[in-house]
């Protein structure tokens, strides 16, 4: 029992990491425009790319794991992590820093299918078995949440590539400690990887991904957006076909036809695309609005991390009241609301109108995560767990890198929209593009103009606000009815393997 417990330690504490990274530069962003000079669209790519390669090797490193073992590619990853965050924190140019963070992740590809798929194999118990993945949810949740505060911490004291190096001694910790502790697993029976399906799994997600996030951004003229957009359906649909026809398939097609897995997927990847665009929406609107340091930043929006760790670990007690799918539709609901609390906030707000939405919505996205992955991981037997859990992180982190693009892009749109320059300046330029963009300008000018850019770029941000508010409110309701009905009948309690021989 302890080496169990032990093991779910290490599992979470690699979680803890990846979704620190996940957030960590966030409040970094304002100072890559000055230090790198990165622009509007670098800016988005610097964080979400991460995100997008993560997303695009999950399954092929959920599948991996499953063959060479679980343990194995954990530790792997927890070495490549550590040296692809050195290479981050010291890159020169916005291109190099993309690039670098596009290595992170590929590593952080490898371990985050590893963490789950263990906690899968270790707690063999129903009942554990959800309270363990609740307790796993809640740690990334925090991670959320601790990310922005270790970049204030830091940031107040050293430069941007200083949130990076924090990497290291974890890593170390984790590879360590993994070493001794966790136990290895792996699917006897495994077959080689289709090195096709891999290609098609890759190229597809990446492709939509760009084509959506460009469409967004720049509009759909641009030659390159249809083209990546075709394309990248093209190849999820040759992928699709492929996984049918193979013995030992990438991911089980099969597991979409069952209303559990397919509705606890979709929603993981909706919930994690709006607490996303609420990190980043924070990130800029305590610095840039309210005028607040980067650590005052962090504090400000750690309650709701900590307060999605506590909703994680409660679910599992609140599932035998209301059952699976009143919890998740519950959670929601809970963040709906708090995203219309935010399309309600000015330039002079009251912080404890913003906390108490922050501890609903928290709360409410870790009754929902804690849930649906414990959901996806009943589909399927132990041996399988890594593919299985690949799938449900690939939604989490297409969903975050979608909450970046998307809702980051609605936000900077109505922004520059409703942009009011004031006499003398271009009517295109820095200003235009962001609010960070702005005060860059703003430093360059007279007193008096600078405080009239100052107070129009808060004006139009915080309009931004309330569109991308409004608008993530109403997708969440629209998923919240999508999950109590998608998971009407699911049990309170999934013994072992329950649906996995449904699915066979």
């Amino acid at each position: 029992m302890t080496k169990r417990w032990a093991s779910l330690v290490i599992a979470c504490l690699a979680t803890l990491l990846l979704s620190l990274d996940l957030t960590v530069l966030h409040l970094a962003l304002p100072r890559l425009v000055g230090d790198l000079g990165a622009g509007a669209t670098q800016l988005l790519w610097i964080g979400d790319v991460y995100g997008f390669a993560l997303a695009g090797l999950l399954v092929t490193m959920g599948n991996l794991g499953d063959r060479i073992g679980r343990k194995r590619l954990l530790l792997i990853g927890a070495v490549a992590f550590g040296a692809a965050s050195a290479v981050t924190a010291y890159a020169p140019t916005p291109e190099l820093l993309i690039a670098a963070r596009a290595l992170l992740g590929v590593a952080g590809a490898t371990i985050m299918p590893s963490t789950l798929s263990i906690i899968r194999n270790v707690f063999t118990d129903a009942r554990e078995r959800t309270t363990a993945i609740g307790i796993w949810s809640g740690m990334s949740a925090a991670g959320f949440a601790v990310g922005p505060v270790v970049g204030g911490l830091l940031l107040d004291h050293f430069w941007w590539g200083s949130v990076f190096l924090i990497n290291l001694p974890i890593m170390a910790l984790v590879f360590v400690g993994g070493l001794l502790v966790l136990p290895e697993s792996r699917n006897p029976d495994a077959g080689r990887i289709d090195l096709l399906s891999v290609a098609l799994s890759f190229a597809g997600v990446v492709a939509v991904i760009y084509a959506v996030k460009e469409a967004a951004h720049t509009g759909v003229e641009h030659v390159d957006v249809p083209v990546a957009g075709v394309l990248g359906v093209v190849c999820l649909a040759w992928f699709a076909g492929r996984q049918s026809r193979l013995a030992e398939p990438l991911i089980d097609m099969r597991l979409f036809r069952q209303r559990a897995f397919t509705a606890s997927i979709g929603t993981n990847l909706l919930a994690i695309f709006t607490m996303m665009a609420m990190s980043l929406i924070f990130a800029w609107y305590f610095q840039l609005v309210l005028g607040w340091s980067p650590l005052q930043a962090g504090l400000a929006g750690l309650p709701g991390g900590l307060s999605g760790a506590i909703g994680g670990i409660l679910a599992s007690r609140l599932i035998g009241v209301i059952g699976r799918n009143g919890v998740v539709a519950l959670g929601l609901l809970m963040n709906a609301g708090a995203f219309l609390t935010y399309s309600t906030l000015g330039q002079d707000p009251d912080y404890l109108v913003i906390l108490a939405a922050m501890l609903v919505g928290g709360a409410g996205i870790g009754f929902a995560f804690t849930v649906n992955n414990d959901n996806v991981l009943a589909t399927v037997p132990k041996e399988r767990a890594g593919a299985a859990a690949a799938v449900s992180e690939t939604s989490f982190e297409l969903g975050g890198a979608l909450g970046i693009a998307v809702l980051g892009t609605v936000l900077n749109s109505a922004y520059s929209s409703g942009l009011r320059l004031p006499a003398g300046l271009p009517a295109d330029g820095p200003a235009r593009e962001s609010i960070a963009g702005a005060m860059e300008v703003a430093a360059t000018l007279p007193a008096e103009q600078a405080a009239v850019l100052v107070q129009a770029a808060r004006a139009a941000f915080v309009a931004g606000v309330h569109v991308t508010g409004l608008v993530t409110a109403a997708l969440l309701v629209v998923a919240a009815v999508f999950a109590l009905v998608g998971l009407r009948g699911v049990p309170k309690v999934i013994p072992e393997e329950v649906l996995a021989r449904a699915h066979s």
